[in-house]
């Protein structure tokens, strides 16, 4: 507030309602371009991630010390981002209106800058012109551009400060010049020009609050050198606080280049061709870009998102006619420089100071000194056109002082104003999704084959193969040797399901690729994201059985040719678990491991290669540590869960119910979750609960197949036979084949509804599908029997004991029905009762013997055969058991039948599970 005392409320409004006018629409574009990258892919902006991963990784959240990182580093920045997602997490408006903000802030603090060297008029003008200027839709509606606004406030804050560093009698204060320094540090936090400021306030202090010219600065020198004259104390002031200036610049240079580990970013030829080109042709070429920059702060009527590739061509020959526009532009900038440097008077220090807003800052993106990932950048001329702005108040400050151009001027400005607040407030709908973006950037160059791969990009995420597959095609005609492009044709065409059309140009983009040469550094060589051709190529030919191995062969090519590659790693173990050689996947997984431990999906597939290699301990921890790095990860949640479950300790299955809850809350759609849930229910004996996830699961999935058979099952082992019987309607008619349903449904049908017919179909349809099931077929003997055709049972049920010549149970059964037809025979020569005689009714408790037998003997049988039969079992019937089934036994019957049930139900999620539902 102390720095903004002299800028009256009614000037501060003027700016917020000239911004707000110009950039209300921006609330409503969304994350694109470089959003995409540094928003809503980086993973430091989520509270989970520790706030120190901020300062260890550049902005777009990778390690600093990766060399696929492009070495911005820029914590504050990330860290408002932050901030944005902890109110509101991926909602772009709070974002876009946070930059909207910033930028009134901007426009504020640059009012008080233009005042200390214009007059109030002037210096509103110069505020007004920045804050509608079109170049600065890039900064401020692209939510990337928040590194310009932030660094652009300290930036404006340091100068400010400094300027109070000169007491009086020319005393130096040291308070602003420590502010200064931490400013400028704060500055370079939030992007790295910030630090140029440095340089401005060292012009400032020796032409502006010094007075000196550069001839008055010559003269005093060869006078001293001449030894004529000594070094005034004035002077010795100024290089002291110079030499501090300088000193704390290169201390802030040394910690930078510690961050970025003495590593440039790695650029291809793609995003700066001019940077790779030889001589003359890379200096003509990066000092033509200069005045084409200066054309886009002049007119900037027709402005590109992307400005790489083939939009500016090379300037290869001193005969090229865009010579001459470099010529003048040097010209120009010289004449200005002489003017402001030799004279004395206001004029020249407001020239001169402009000359420095707008050159010092440019200086890191100009290619002059080390090459960037850029031709031209509209958001680094941010901070350039505040000294703009400044000169162009400055002249028509000039002509609005003679009363023959006072009204022309006037005229002039009104019409610049309105025409570029006009032309910023249509820009800023071209930032409303990624399609509008890129299409407003081929109207103005069709040359840049990013820009037809970005529009094919958006309308992939669209699922418009087909159009995207257009622009893909278009993007590798304009640039041949783009291996993205063909790419990006090669992954549509398998989009689209054209695998041969996919590997042909997965083929051409290999043949791009320079000759492998194992143990060599790639990364100089081409840009690290295109060795992902192997990748992509392996992952498409893998499909075919019959080429595993030549899969193989391509991941260890990309391996060969970058030892570091994490991701040739992570894919050729999945690799390898398909070739089923779980071991070296173990390897593989390891390596990557070695180059990432904090990549949640790594722990995750080594976990699923420790269940391959039958360690579920192991895999389990594993999957703890996935989770531990990323408490969503819900493959992890899913399967830890899954496992805690199979291994049938109980302590376990409290902890696995959360996990189940967590990954439904993720994933409210997917079935697995709520059947699984159903099923820890079920072991826990929490029937109604049970009940209800069962339910929720069928209502996603009706053809649920595991979902509706324990649905059944639930019911018929709670006493509720009748519920059971619609569900098994509903899993017979999906799946007519399903053998446990067939005898559940049965068992229900001859017990319950003493549907003998029906029980009868559902046993013969069971023998139909498989003729030795020795259930389904024992069970149908016991059909015949409760038809009263003992002969039959007989042989059927000597048919069976064939099929499973070890079991007790059905020998024991056949001597019962051996022994019923003799004792029946002996029956037949007397006359029955009409109302029943005591032969009937022992014939009945015989066949009920039949059946508990059956029921004792079936909890010896193997786990599957037990799965299956105790379905068939019902406890209710125990009531009605001959003397010889006491009552003693009949409970231990219903703990190991409620044993029995909780095999099957983990033994039917192992079906599930490797039939792919």
């Amino acid at each position: 507030l102390e720095k903004m005392a002299d800028i009256s409320l009614k000037e501060a409004a003027l700016i917020v309602g000239v911004v707000a006018a110009c950039y209300w629409n921006s609330l409503f574009c969304g994350f694109v371009f470089d959003d995409v990258s540094a928003i809503l892919d980086n993973k430091d902006l989520h509270p989970s991630t520790p706030l120190k991963n901020l300062f260890q990784n550049d902005f777009w959240g990778t390690p600093m010390s990766e060399e696929r990182s492009h070495k911005s580093y820029r914590p504050l920045t990330v860290l408002t981002f932050r901030l944005n997602y902890l109110f509101s997490e991926l909602n772009a408006v709070s974002y876009h209106f946070l930059n909207l903000v910033f930028h009134v802030v901007v426009c504020i603090v640059f009012l008080k800058v233009c005042k200390l060297f214009l007059d109030n008029r002037s210096s509103i003008v110069a505020s007004l012109l920045f804050a509608v200027h079109p170049i600065h839709t890039e900064a401020v509606t692209g939510v990337v551009g928040r590194a310009e606004l932030l660094s652009s406030i300290f930036f404006l804050a340091a100068f400010l400060s400094y300027t109070k560093s000169k007491g009086p009698d020319n005393t130096i204060v040291w308070t602003p010049i420590a502010v200064t320094v931490f400013l400028v540090a704060v500055a370079t936090l939030c992007k790295e020009q910030g630090i140029t400021v440095v340089g401005i306030c060292c012009v400032y202090e020796v032409f502006i609050a010094q007075g000196y010219t550069l001839p008055a600065l010559l003269d005093t020198a060869v006078q001293i050198l001449r030894g004529k004259g000594s070094i005034p104390f004035s002077m010795l002031q100024t290089l002291l606080k110079l030499i501090v200036l300088m000193f704390s610049t290169l201390l802030l240079v040394v910690v930078r280049v510690q961050v970025i580990q003495s590593q440039l970013p790695v650029f291809t030829r793609f995003d700066n061709p001019a940077a790779v080109s030889p001589s003359p042709a890379r200096q003509l070429t990066f000092n033509y870009l200069l005045p084409v920059n200066a054309w886009l702060l002049l007119n900037p009527s027709e402005l590109c998102c992307d400005w790489t590739m083939g939009t500016i061509p090379l300037v290869e020959s001193l005969l090229d006619v865009r010579n001459v526009a470099t010529l003048t532009f040097f010209c120009f900038l010289g004449s200005l420089m002489v003017f402001s440097l030799r004279y004395p008077g206001d004029s020249s220090k407001t020239v001169l100071m402009a000359l420095c807003l707008i050159v010092l800052p440019f200086i890191p993106a100009s290619n002059l000194f080390f090459p960037v990932g850029f031709v031209v950048a509209e958001r680094v001329l941010y901070v350039p056109s505040m000294g703009f702005c400044i000169l162009v108040a400055h002249g028509w400050k000039k002509l609005s002082n003679k009363s023959v151009l006072r009204k022309i001027s006037w005229v002039c400005l009104a019409a610049v104003l309105f025409t570029h607040a006009l032309k910023t407030l249509h820009r800023n709908w071209d930032w409303e999704s990624e399609y509008t973006l890129f299409m407003s950037a081929l109207k103005v160059n069709k040359n840049n084959a990013k820009l037809w791969n970005n529009v094919g990009h958006a309308l992939e995420n669209e699922k418009n193969f087909e159009r995207a597959l257009q622009f893909f095609i278009q993007a590798t005609q304009v640039q041949p040797d783009d291996i993205g492009a063909h790419m990006n044709v090669g992954r549509t065409y398998k989009n689209l399901n054209k695998t041969k059309e996919a590997e042909e140009s997965y083929m051409i983009a290999k043949s791009l690729m320079p000759q492998i040469i194992p143990g060599k550094k790639y990364a100089a060589r081409v840009a690290p994201n295109h060795l992902n051709v192997y990748i992509n190529l392996a992952n498409l030919i893998r499909a075919n059985e019959s080429r595993l191995e030549e899969a193989d062969q391509l991941y260890r090519q990309a391996i060969s040719m970058r030892p570091d590659f994490k991701q040739a790693y992570i894919s050729r173990g999945e690799l390898l678990l398909k070739m089923n050689k779980p071991l070296k996947a173990k390897e593989a997984y390891l390596r990557a491991l070695e180059l990432d431990r904090t990549n949640a999906d790594l722990w995750y597939n080594l976990a699923i290669v420790y269940i391959e290699l039958k360690d579920p301990t192991e895999a389990l921890k594993n999957f703890n540590r996935a989770l531990e790095l990323n408490p969503t990860h819900k493959l992890a949640l899913f399967n830890s869960a899954l496992l805690m479950q199979e291994s049938g300790d109980a302590r376990l299955r409290p902890e696995a119910k959360q996990r189940l809850l967590h990954y439904v809350k993720e994933e409210p759609q997917d079935s697995n979750g709520y059947f699984n849930l159903g099923m820890l229910a079920m072991d826990d004996k929490k029937d109604r609960e049970a009940e209800a996830w069962m339910k929720k699961a069928i209502r996603l999935q009706p053809n649920f197949r595991s979902a509706l058979f324990n649905l059944a099952l639930l019911y018929s082992q709670t006493g509720k036979e009748l519920m059971a019987l619609p569900v098994l309607e509903d899993l017979l008619r999906y799946y007519p084949d399903h053998t446990k349903g067939l005898i559940l449904k049965g068992d229900i049908l001859m017990n319950q509804k003493k549907d003998i017919v029906g029980a009868k179909m559902c046993f013969e349809k069971i023998l139909e599908l498989d003729p030795n099931n020795v259930q389904g077929k024992h069970n149908l003997c016991v059909v015949y029997f409760e038809e009263k055709d003992l002969i039959k049972a007989e042989k059927c049920l000597v048919e069976t004991l064939a099929l499973a010549p070890h079991e007790e149970y059905i020998q024991r059964h056949l001597n019962i029905v051996r022994s019923k037809i003799a004792s029946l025979g002996a029956v037949e020569q007397s006359s029955l009762p009409s109302d029943g005689t005591a032969a009937t009714e022992a014939k009945k408790n015989s066949f009920q013997n039949l059946k508990e037998a059956k029921r004792e003997k079936t909890t010896t049988q193997s786990t599957v055969d037990n799965k299956e039969h105790s379905k068939n079992k019902k406890p209710a019937e125990k009531s009605s058991m001959d003397k010889e089934t006491p009552k003693k036994s009949t409970k231990e019957i219903k703990d190991i039948e409620k044993k029995r049930v909780a095999a099957l139900k983990r033994l039917e999620e192992i079906e599930r599970i490797l039939n792919g539902e």
